[in-house]
């Protein structure tokens, strides 16, 4: 039980699919300039790779390797996200018309969001157990949505902030995510003794 305890914590802050892998930089850019599409966008995302990643561990474990299919993957993993994505934009639709307004072709764009098919890699990679893979995808999900909604509150004040003209934008932008990124560095120190 420590060890997935540990490894969600790792897969959440230490090795952030965004800050320490790079992934799903698009969203990360589109969608953060309000709290609550970030939020929502997040939650739709944790779900898909979630999802995804159970499914594409059964694919993997019972259809690809099996058959010495594995070159295959790649579309294979990206047609079960597909799935899992028609079926987040239709629940979320039709629950929360005015979030799935907000977060408009971003919704869709799950499908191409290289955060979601890189967690599925990052499983065959590791050769995890379908337990652990699920919890792994949880929460490399979670630490997902953290930084999607603590980076939208921080590009919410600058927007109101007196920015210099020269760094208004992207520019402060990413400098807000460096500086998120360094602070997120500091959880590599935790021990695990």
């Amino acid at each position: 039980m420590k060890d997935y305890a540990l490894m969600m914590i790792g897969a959440a802050l230490v090795n952030n699919v965004i800050l320490a892998r790079f992934l799903g930089l698009c969203s990360f850019m589109g969608v953060t300039t309000r709290i609550d599409a970030a939020a929502g966008m997040g939650l739709a995302t944790t779900f898909v790779i979630t999802v995804s990643s159970m499914a594409d561990w059964a694919v993997q474990h019972y259809l690809l390797a099996p058959y010495g299919l594995g070159f295959l993957r790649t579309v294979t993993f990206i047609l079960v996200i597909a799935s899992a994505v028609q079926f987040t934009e239709l629940t979320v639709r039709k629950v929360s018309p005015q979030l799935f307004q907000m977060l408009g072709i971003y919704l869709p764009l799950i499908t191409t969001n290289c955060a979601v098919l890189g967690v599925a890699l990052l499983l065959v990679e590791g050769r995890m157990s379908f337990m652990a893979s699920t919890l792994f995808a949880f929460a490399s999900s979670v630490g997902y949505s953290l930084v999607m909604v603590i980076f939208a509150g921080q590009r919410e004040r600058l927007a109101v902030a007196a920015v210099p003209r020269l760094s208004a934008g992207p520019p402060i932008g990413f400098i807000v995510a460096s500086l998120l990124a360094m602070a997120f560095m500091g959880f590599s120190g935790i021990s695990t003794g």
